[in-house]
């Protein structure tokens, strides 16, 4: 019986002194060296380095559509082809403490091929858009910025027609690289906004704004193509602008981006230069999307020709619609 007491007395004596040890090693000592904190418990050393603060986001995508048509002995009639259109949008992103500096870079480019008619490849889509804005923090959504706005094309283009009597189609050249390319500059208030989702929102009105139309081709600048004086390369204009930018969550798998700018001339107030892009992108899968793009533009200084009225200046209006390859990354 003495044996059984001495037994359970030292079980019960081992079991406190076990438990015991196990709450000291579960106490650690800690100690914080230039923000990184060191943790010791029992022979183990533990060190937390603090998360990195991230000033820069970046990201992008890209997307392609083919389309192609090939048709042999059809007697229904028609002739085939071949579509291809593509885009690039690229972002870059920083932010810290009261500074934010924003840049976008947007290129599209789209063709056909018909291959029984003359100039048989022929452009659809050709934009080269690069945004950049940096401002200082006001308050928590204002912001004092400047923005430069640079919109050009990447190839030659074109405006097609068949003279009076003739059985193929003729062309004249109407713009190129860098003829025209705009370039606006503008410094005013800021107001932006993020929400949870990713929702965006960026409004810039600025009372000072300089806008430059360059005309780099010679044939071009001569004919006083695009507003500039006949054999000058730039034009200079001063006036106020408006530029909002949007980024929209319409539904799970629909999200909407649109940027719109105006800009008035002070010499003749009131007549606005328009540019909106609007871009509706609707995911199928991680790699198939639907894409609804629409562009805009209207500009006194751009003469348009037409076959039933003498140029002048007009709506331009591109819509495209693809669906296609879709990666984001």
């Amino acid at each position: 019986m003495i044996k059984r007491l001495f037994l359970l007395l030292f079980l019960l004596v081992a079991f406190v002194y076990q438990s015991r040890a196990q709450d000291q090693t579960q106490l650690a000592d800690t100690l914080i060296i230039n923000g990184e904190t060191i943790i010791m418990l029992g022979d183990s050393v533990i060190i937390l380095r603090p998360e990195e603060p991230v000033y820069w986001k970046k990201g992008g995508n890209f997307n392609l559509s083919i389309q192609q048509v090939s048709l042999t002995n059809w007697s229904a009639g028609g002739a085939s082809n071949m579509a291809l259109n593509t885009g690039l949008n690229l972002f870059a992103n920083y932010k810290k403490d009261k500074k934010i500096w924003d840049s976008k870079l947007t290129i599209n480019f789209g063709f056909n091929r018909q291959s029984d008619r003359r100039f048989a490849t022929r452009k659809t889509n050709d934009n080269f858009i690069f945004l950049s804005k940096y401002g200082r923090e006001l308050s928590e959504r204002w912001y004092l910025s400047t923005q430069i706005d640079a919109r050009t094309q990447l190839l030659a283009g074109y405006r097609y027609f068949r003279p009076g009597g003739a059985e193929r189609d003729s062309r004249n050249r109407i713009s190129d690289l860098l003829a025209p390319a705009y370039i606006q500059s503008s410094t005013g208030l800021n107001y932006k906004r993020e929400f949870k989702n990713d929702d965006k929102v960026s409004i810039i009105g600025s009372p000072f704004t300089g806008r430059f139309t360059v005309v780099m081709d010679d044939s071009l600048s001569r004919a006083g193509a695009f507003g500039v004086i006949p054999g000058e390369v730039v034009r200079a204009e001063a006036g106020m602008s408006l530029t909002s930018s949007t980024d929209i969550q319409i539904l799970e798998n629909i999200r909407w981006k649109a940027d719109l700018n105006l800009f008035s001339n002070y010499e003749n107030l009131g007549n606005m230069v328009v540019n909106f892009n609007s871009v509706i992108s609707m995911k199928v899968n991680k790699f198939i999307t639907t894409r609804i793009e629409t562009i805009l533009i209207y500009d006194e200084s751009v003469l348009i020709t037409r076959s039933d009225k003498p140029p002048g200046p007009a709506i331009q209006l591109q819509n495209l619609i693809n669906f296609g390859i879709g990666l984001e990354f």
